[in-house]
């Protein structure tokens, strides 16, 4: 009913199609979500690692496929968004390499969704944590390095905060 609508309006006044993450831009960026997602593709290579051959962890096999997939891609996109809208001007003179990092994040998100190998997910969650770095930096704001207090416990960037 909503497109039937949307399409008699249109008929009558052509609308402009429009999308955006926060193009007016709102301001607010942090990588902590990127983080996660690295951090659950990684978590998932290594629950497949283990699974089996019953017929319930081969349906398991597809749901954690399907999620490390979903969430690499996830990583790939607050990265672009951070990349885009965030890092503009001076901070793209401050940090000089921020453009190839970005890139490798692009790839490394990539080959972790074509890939159940632990070592590809890690190379991802570790380029993550340096373009996490440079963030908090362009804010002024100093990172410490701390295993994550889940699985897959593995060195993390954090923002000293407070």
């Amino acid at each position: 009913m909503l497109h039937s609508l949307l399409q008699q309006l249109d008929q009558a006044r052509p609308l402009a199609q429009v999308s955006a993450h926060c193009d007016i831009p709102c301001g607010i960026y942090d990588p902590t979500p990127a983080q996660i997602y690295a951090l659950s593709v990684l978590r998932y290579c290594q629950q497949i690692a283990g699974l089996g051959d019953s017929l319930e962890d081969q349906a398991k096999l597809g749901r954690l496929v399907a999620d490390k997939e979903k969430h690499a891609e996830a990583v790939k996109n607050e990265v672009r968004i951070i990349w885009g809208d965030y890092f503009k001007g001076d901070l793209l003179k401050k940090y000089p390499d921020l453009h190839t990092l970005a890139h490798d994040i692009m790839l490394a998100g990539s080959a972790a969704k074509q890939s159940v190998s632990s070592d590809t997910a890690k190379k991802l969650v570790v380029l993550l944590n340096e373009f996490t770095k440079i963030f908090w930096d362009s804010k002024g704001i100093e990172t410490y390095r701390a295993a994550c207090p889940y699985e897959p416990k593995v060195d993390t960037v954090y923002p000293k905060l407070g």
